[in-house]
């Protein structure tokens, strides 16, 4: 008996009994091993891509930066201004019999400065004085005799206003007299020398210039675009000419702009008991306002996008590259204080000129000191 025969007969029995009858469920599974190795090539081809954009990351150096509050400054250029000066002028006509005082020296206030010959202005007091005391008895006797009915209204007007002119007149005379005597109005210094011994004084002419230097004001000029960071009363500092360092406040602020500079006067009022600061000295002035939040990076940190923005470039939460335009407060040795960026930034500072907003890169950190 063969029996290859009937093993053949046997498998193509089975073959036709799955083709025929089990044909759905031999469909399946030809079909389940095709998805699994559909699958299994698209894993693969996922995990490929991804590998591929890790490598094609940009790699870049990035610092995390946190925000500080620093104390902003309007930078003036200005200088010293004597808080009083006054050219102290004659108001009469006359000689100087006094001897004069020397520029630098230092005068109280009511202290004698010029004074002038007298003149016959005695003689003029004298007379309008006897004048005034004749007028006064005319009066008195116009008086009684129009209250018995022996002078009239008119005469007694015209005693009254004798009296009046009379009082007029010795007024006047004494204080021509006082016009002889000129004064400090002050305390201060001489800024010029006093008239000299026989010069002759008129109405205007100059006897001396006094001038207070304690206390002494800075004087500057703030542009439009910061007049609003300056206040009343805000601590201001300067540097003058000379090296010295002074201290002051704010005591005055323009409220019209020069019309040709289109700047704001600011005064600052200084003390200067010992005198050391001077009329006219130019002082760098710094003023302070109200502090703001800022970040101090490297120079080398600042960049330009494409539209020519000055700003940086930080990592975002998604590693690619986001560009923040910034405002420069401040410039040191060690860096810039900026603003405009977030409270915390990943600011990247080597390699930011290589990628452009967008980009994903692969940050390497370092440390920084702040």
């Amino acid at each position: 008996m063969r029996i290859v025969p009937i093993l053949t007969a046997v498998a193509v029995s089975a073959s036709l009994y799955l083709v025929v009858f089990e044909r759905d469920d031999l469909m399946a599974f030809a079909r389940g091993e095709d998805a699994n190795e559909a699958t299994g090539a698209e894993t693969a081809a996922e995990g490929q891509k991804l590998t591929e954009a890790e490598d094609s990351r940009v790699g870049v150096v990035a610092i995390q930066s946190k925000a500080r509050t620093i104390g902003n400054a309007v930078i003036l250029r200005g200088q010293t201004q004597a808080i009083r000066q006054v050219e102290v002028r004659a108001e009469t006509t006359s000689t100087v019999i006094s001897e004069p005082l020397r520029k630098g020296a230092h005068v109280k206030k009511g202290d004698l400065l010029c004074e002038l010959d007298p003149g016959t202005r005695p003689a003029s007091l004298l007379q309008a004085q006897a004048q005034l005391k004749e007028a006064k008895i005319n009066l008195t006797a116009a008086a009684k005799l129009s209250e018995g009915g022996y002078a009239s209204e008119t005469r007694l007007a015209s005693a009254e206003a004798a009296e009046r002119s009379a009082q007029a007149a010795v007024a006047a005379a004494e204080r021509e007299i006082g016009h002889l005597t000129i004064t400090a109005p002050f305390d201060g210094l001489l800024e010029s020398d006093t008239a000299e011994l026989g010069s002759l004084l008129q109405p205007g002419s100059l006897c001396s210039t006094v001038i207070q230097l304690d206390t002494i004001k800075l004087v500057g000029y703030v542009p439009e675009a910061e007049v609003n960071k300056v206040e009343l009363g805000a601590i201001a500092g300067a540097e003058l000419s000379t090296g010295q360092q002074v201290q002051g406040e704010v005591t005055f602020l323009s409220r019209s702009a020069d019309p040709t500079t289109r700047t704001f006067e600011v005064e600052i009022t200084v003390p200067n008991p010992d005198l050391s600061i001077r009329d006219g000295q130019t002082a760098d002035i710094a003023i302070s306002s109200a502090g703001s939040l800022a970040h101090k990076l490297p120079q080398s940190a600042l960049t330009l996008n494409n539209e020519g923005q000055l700003g940086v470039r930080v990592v975002g939460p998604d590693s690619t590259v986001v560009f923040y335009p910034v405002q420069l407060l401040r410039d040191e040795a060690d860096g810039v204080w900026l603003g405009g960026l977030p409270e915390n930034a990943d600011v990247i500072v080597v390699g930011q000129d290589f990628v452009t907003e967008g980009v994903a890169v692969a940050a390497t950190y370092r440390e920084t000191e702040q």
